[in-house]
């Protein structure tokens, strides 16, 4: 066995020489590690524990590290003074380090990063701050979710509980400002906003902390996102606590800092987490596993041993925990892949002042760039999940748990996670095994007991107590006064629309200062298009009036539920009832009447020539066989012909053509009852399609938007278009028509028509409506005045309230129920009844066809028994065509006398009285 491994050994010497040496030589007995920590601080102490952890667990497994001994050269520095930090930080990167785990604090890991892609030295880093990207600094690696993962949770509670206002405070650094900069991104992705936002120092005073809650609570926002760290934190909750800022109505929503508190410390003062109460919080979310479990049984003697026994495991302690496992396995792959530890000096480093600095001995690593790539590389189950970047250096599946702090504890209400980006109650990682479901339907979270002790969702805003006094453009209308008005004598402003809000604003739970500002001089009605751009512009901070919703508005514009429907309808002028004499005849037209009495004709005729032969009631006579048929014609009108029909076919045509007449009465009966109950239009107008059809001119209300619609929509030329500003014009331009001056037809919406229509009898509306919206008042985008609005004017409809105003100001006239509604004035066509008329005509000549078929067949059988009875040497008429026609006038005999004559001369001939048998064959 000896020699045959000594051969092997000598072979791979042989073929793999340099690989041999390169693995051997490259794997030194111990490799050093930095790190950069705060360790006073809850998260610092924390992972420097979470460090003595990872290297007492990588150095005893023998399969990691093949034998090489892990050692970590900690560093403690001062995260809140920023220059001292700095200084010790780079102090420390004087230190021929491999890789830094850390730091912790965004202020320093900007600083570092730069010396770290000088140096080739990978930067395993807790530090959240989204601007630290891996294109700017390559060689730093982020190890925590970042804050665009944070505030996206954050985010997803706001909109969640539909807020659309928040204020944030924050600290005033790169920590503190860059993740509001990521919050206010991603609230706008939600169509949510950031409406105040205030920053402090990290050594504000007491009194300046103080100020700035109270000019937090003057704001009308009531859901605060609390940005900071630890100790301003706390110091801040607890302020607001004093200051009465911790009850009902107030959400607040503190970001990691807190979650991360709570974790590391075994015992939170009773006044700090009484005064916490309802406060809503995230942490980043750690899976259980076993390794976890492992990890939190033998923590309190870890602590102990490297003297932070007051502190418990949190969630940055499983990533510093599997970041200083990463680069093991980064170093392991690095080893095995030939890599090798040498440092070189770089000449642009000098210290030419011979400061305490020795920038000379920064070292920077050879093989720093492929080490970077092994740690991009890693992928592994670690205590916190999966272990893995992706192309832009961030962990994978970054989830959040959402936690209510309630009593002495915390309560975790649900879970965000990147892969749905949406609330929930289920596990992430059990969303992880099925397909993402980012349907908005599926969120959910459990309940929350808010701060004042209430279960109650907080509205999330108020009206401020110093709040400046709300501008609201009122339109000054000259026409249809009763929605809207100026009061020359008082300067007020009234109506229809005026008391809806107000009676809306009475519901609200809180006071609203506002002044109305009238638009327009009152001469003319306001361009309401103008009036709801000075909302977007912020001249004005609403607009209430009859202003209509529509989809152009909405765009810039959040619209107040409608408080009356609306649509777009045609005014057309009405004759008065019908009286003449000769109204029966109207529902007809000449046409359709000549057509119908035609068919009666030709049925009776068909009919007659079908029964003749077989049925004596249509024998006789010429003048009784004519009245006859014309009699049955018309007898057949009301179902009342006594006559029978004996043959199949004219029972067939007679079924079609009773059916026919059946539809042709009813709808006789249908219009004539709507010609003598119901007026008509005095023109032809049905519709939308006979104004576009025509090149009459069309009246639309001055101000209106109807003007824009119908040249945007229907593409008519403005010239068609005419404006008209009061009721007594829509009379009188109706009164004149389209050749006087006037115009065939008026577009407006039904609120103006329906009053319009109570004062003038003779005009109604011609179809429906073509278009289907309401009325709202206008405010900003994302006003939470326009959602309680909304809500008031809901309640308004519900108790009456809305009804009782519009008959104050709207009640209509006596006619207006009889003009509201429209009956087609066209009378009954042809056309209406062609395939019925089809139907009956085929039938018909397909009878007529058979029938002389068959009367043919027989014809000649009996023209063939004729020849043979007849004698020898017998003249016969040459007249074929008479004597067919004599044939067809002849009565049928009954089968057996006809089995007789067709038999001819081989049975003999029985004399019979009938004459149509009997009679003499007629002379040419």
């Amino acid at each position: 066995m000896k020699i045959v491994f000594l051969m092997l050994l000598i072979v791979s010497l042989f073929l793999f020489p340099n690989g041999i040496r390169k693995s051997l030589a490259a794997r030194p007995s111990v490799v050093s590690i930095g790190s950069i920590l705060q360790f006073n601080s809850p998260t610092g102490g924390v992972s420097a524990v979470a460090i003595h952890a990872a290297l007492e667990d990588i150095n005893s497994d023998p399969t990691v590290l093949n034998g090489t001994t892990l050692q970590v050269d900690m560093r403690d520095i001062n995260c809140d003074d920023g220059f001292l930090g700095m200084v010790e930080a780079l102090q420390f990167m004087e230190t021929d380090a491999i890789a830094i785990i850390g730091p912790q604090c965004s202020t320093l890991a900007h600083i570092i990063s730069y010396v770290a892609n000088e140096l080739q030295v990978p930067l395993m880093s807790l530090a959240s701050d989204a601007t630290l990207s891996s294109i700017q600094f390559p060689f730093f690696v982020r190890t925590a979710p970042s804050d665009l993962y944070e505030m996206a949770a954050v985010a997803a509670v706001v909109d969640y509980y539909q807020w659309k206002m928040v204020t944030a405070i924050y600290i005033d650094d790169d920590y503190g400002r860059n993740g509001i900069a990521a919050l206010d991104d991603a609230l706008t992705a939600r169509r949510c906003k950031i409406s105040y936002k205030v920053g402090f120092p990290s050594n504000a005073k007491r009194s300046e902390l103080l100020n700035l809650l109270v000019t937090v609570s003057n704001m009308e926002s009531r859901v605060i996102i609390l940005r900071t760290g630890a100790e301003p934190g706390l110091k801040l909750l607890s302020l607001a606590n004093g200051l009465n800022m911790m009850g009902n109505g107030y959400v607040w929503i503190a970001t990691d800092w807190l979650s991360a508190y709570l974790d590391a410390n075994s015992s939170v003062p009773a006044e700090t987490i009484n005064g916490m109460q309802g406060v809503l919080t995230v942490s980043p979310h750690i899976p259980k596993s076993k390794m976890k479990s492992n990890l939190m049984s033998k923590w309190s003697s870890l602590s102990k041993k490297y003297n932070h026994s007051d502190l418990r495991l949190s969630a940055y302690g499983f990533y510093v925990y599997d970041s200083v496992w990463a680069v093991a396995r980064a170093l392991d792959a690095f080893f095995d892949d030939g890599g090798r530890i040498s440092f070189k000096n770089d000449s642009r480093l000098r210290d030419e002042t011979g400061g305490s600095l020795h920038l000379e001995a920064m070292s920077v690593f050879d093989m720093g760039k492929k080490l970077l790539d092994k740690i991009r590389q890693v992928n592994f189950t670690g205590v916190s999940g999966q272990v893995q970047f992706n192309a832009l250096g961030e962990l994978i599946h970054p989830a959040y748990d959402i936690i209510s702090i309630i009593g002495n504890g915390v309560r975790t209400i649900g879970f965000w996670s990147n892969y749905t980006r949406l609330l929930s109650t289920v596990l992430p990682e059990d969303l992880y095994l099925k397909p993402p479901n980012t349907s908005l339907a599926n969120q959910h979270l459990y309940d929350v007991i808010w701060p004042g002790e209430t279960a109650q969702k907080p509205r999330g805003w108020v009206f401020p107590s110093n709040a400046k006094e709300l501008i609201i453009g009122v339109p000054n209308r000259f026409s249809f006064k009763e929605f809207v008005t100026l009061d020359n004598a008082t300067g007020k402003m009234m109506g229809y629309c005026i008391d809806v809000f107000t009676q809306a604003l009475f519901l609200l739970p809180y006071p609203v200062t506002y002044r109305f500002e009238a638009f327009g001089s009152g001469t003319e009605n306001p361009n309401y298009d103008q009036l709801v751009q000075k909302v977007v512009d912020n001249e004005f901070d609403a607009a209430i009036g009859d202003i209509v919703i529509t989809m152009n508005r909405t765009q810039t514009l959040d619209f107040t539920q409608p408080f009356i429907e609306s649509g777009l309808v045609i005014l057309a002028p009405v004759k008065k009832h019908i009286t003449n004499s000769w109204a029966f005849l109207q529902p007809f037209t000449l046409r359709m009447w000549c057509v119908t009495g035609l068919f009666f004709l030709v049925v009776g005729v068909v009919i007659w020539v079908l029964e003749h032969r077989i049925n004596d009631d249509f024998r006789g006579s010429p003048r009784q066989q004519l009245i006859t048929t014309v009699w049955f014609s018309f007898s057949t009108l009301f179902f009342a012909h006594r006559e029978n029909t004996m043959s199949t076919l004219g029972r067939g045509v007679l079924i079609i053509w009773l059916f026919v007449v059946l539809i042709i009465q009813s709808s006789y009966t249908a219009s004539l009852t709507s010609i003598l109950t119901v007026q008509q239009l005095d023109t032809s107008i049905r519709g939308l399609d006979d104004l576009q059809n025509s090149n009459y001119p069309i009246g639309f209300q001055v101000g209106s938007f109807v003007e824009e619609y119908m040249v945007k929509e229907f593409n008519m030329p403005r010239s068609r278009l005419k404006a008209l500003g009061s009721p007594e014009e829509y009379a009188e331009n109706l009164k004149l028509g389209p050749k006087k001056g006037g115009v065939m037809a008026i577009v407006d919406e039904r609120p103006y028509v329906e009053l319009f229509l109570s004062t003038n009898c003779k005009i109604a509306v011609a179809g429906s409506d073509f278009t289907s919206t309401g009325w709202g008042f206008a405010f900003p985008r994302d006003s939470p005045l326009q959602v309680d609005l909304s809500t008031a004017i809901l309640a308004l409809s519900e108790n009456g309230e809305l009804q009782r105003i519009h008959d104050k100001w709207l009640k209509t006239g006596a006619c207006s129920a009889d003009n509201t509604e429209f009956v087609d004035s066209n009378q009954l066509r042809p056309e209406s009844f062609m395939g019925l008329f089809l139907i009956c005509g085929a039938a018909c000549v397909l009878a007529l066809l058979i029938y002389f078929g068959i009367v043919l067949r027989q014809y000649l059988r009996h023209e063939q028994a004729e020849s043979v009875s007849a004698e020898p040497g017998s003249s016969k008429s040459k007249c074929s065509l008479k004597r067919f026609f004599s044939f067809v006038d002849d009565r049928e005999p009954p089968k057996q006398k006809r089995a007789l004559r067709i038999s001819g001369s081989s049975m003999p001939t029985t004399p019979t009285s009938n004459v149509d048998i009997e009679r003499p064959e007629a002379e040419c």
